[in-house]
């Protein structure tokens, strides 16, 4: 009991890090694509993105694909289009071994296409259920979409600098 209490008292100290917006000397253009199977979901998480694009006055467009295997198809498709893009989606454990290759391969194809040069910020969601997704999701409490804006404006600003 002693030890399970000590890892409380040091997990309670740790804080979280948040980089600050970075700022451009030309608007950004990102293509959000969005898988909106759990459209609640999604349309909290495009919410969240697109509060924190606006402090760029980014070029926002977006589009939907049927699931998170084809965002990085699409993202791949519009390449040469945008400066950087946001992958949106949720997919919720099952029943079966399903979820497991769509969190995975939707994952590893976003990893792939970021080695490539590309700036993804990663919004899929891969929770256990409905509570944990709406939780991350929600633009008030862990505001998920806004943290993959976050990460494609960092990433920008790192291919900028080193171009």
């Amino acid at each position: 009991m002693v030890a399970l209490q000590s890892i409380k008292e040091k997990m309670d100290k740790i804080k979280e890090h948040f980089l600050e917006t970075p700022t451009f000397n030309k608007e950004p253009s990102i293509l959000i694509v969005v898988a909106p199977y759990y459209k609640k979901i999604s349309d909290k998480l495009v919410f969240g993105a697109k509060q924190v694009l606006e402090q760029v006055n980014a070029n926002v467009e977006t589009v939907l694909v049927p699931g998170a295997l084809e965002i990085p198809t699409a993202i791949s498709l519009a390449s040469k289009n945008y400066d950087g893009f946001i992958a949106i989606g949720c997919v919720i454990r099952g029943e079966t071994t399903h979820y497991d290759t769509v969190a995975h391969e939707s994952s590893h194809a976003l990893s792939m296409l970021g080695l490539r040069g590309l700036c993804i910020g990663n919004g899929i969601l891969t929770v256990e259920n409905e509570k944990q997704a709406i939780l991350r999701a929600d633009p008030s409490k862990q505001n998920k979409g806004g943290g993959a804006a976050l990460a494609v404006l960092h990433l920008l600003k790192i291919k900028i600098k080193f171009e």
